[in-house]
């Protein structure tokens, strides 16, 4: 596998089909500043159930998840709407933050949500930090898949690249399948 001459890290092909659920792909885009972090995550809700609680029920994902969200609120428009405004407070790498987030695009034909942080921790990092959610049937076999991107641009080169938000991510969407599936 080559390395990035860059970071010196292995460089992932993203033609290649995953060969297990938990894959993380980085790509970068021409400039250093400039990123781009997926990852997919197997749960077993369906992808209307675990849609549902990102576009239209955000405020009971603290339920799911109560150690990494405290809570989730509706600062401006409708659930489930583009240009909708929701804040919410989370606890990352062990510190309580807050963002502050704009809803871009909703597709629920797709199972898609993308929004933007417009204010709060991950500001002081990021000049830009968009953040897209899409669940689907998995390709092959039983099972659905949450796709999570992260965009970024950080304000200069000694940011790190937000890895550990995406496996925050990972182990929100995590939570949210658990509590979904869990027996009553």
């Amino acid at each position: 596998m080559a390395s990035s001459a860059r970071t010196g890290k292995p460089e992932v092909d993203v033609t290649k089909k995953p060969q297990h659920v938990h894959r993380t792909i980085t790509s970068t885009k021409s400039s250093a500043l400039t990123g781009k972090l997926e990852a997919d995550v197997e749960i077993k809700a369906s992808p209307e159930q675990f849609y549902d609680i990102f576009a239209n029920k955000p405020h009971l994902v603290h339920h799911a998840c109560n150690d990494k969200v405290q809570g989730w609120d509706l600062h401006e428009g409708e659930w489930g709407k583009v240009g909708t405004i929701i804040i919410w407070t989370y606890v990352h790498d062990g510190k309580a933050k807050q963002a502050k987030e704009v809803i871009e695009a909703v597709d629920p034909d797709k199972k898609l949500i993308i929004s933007r942080v417009i204010e709060g921790d991950l500001m002081e990092e990021y000049k830009s930090f968009l953040l897209s959610i899409q669940v689907s049937p998995k390709s092959e076999g039983s099972g659905n898949v949450v796709h999570l991107t992260l965009e970024y641009e950080k304000l200069h080169q000694g940011i790190d690249h937000p890895h550990t938000m995406l496996q925050f991510m990972k182990d929100v969407s995590n939570g949210i399948d658990a509590h979904l599936t869990k027996p009553n």
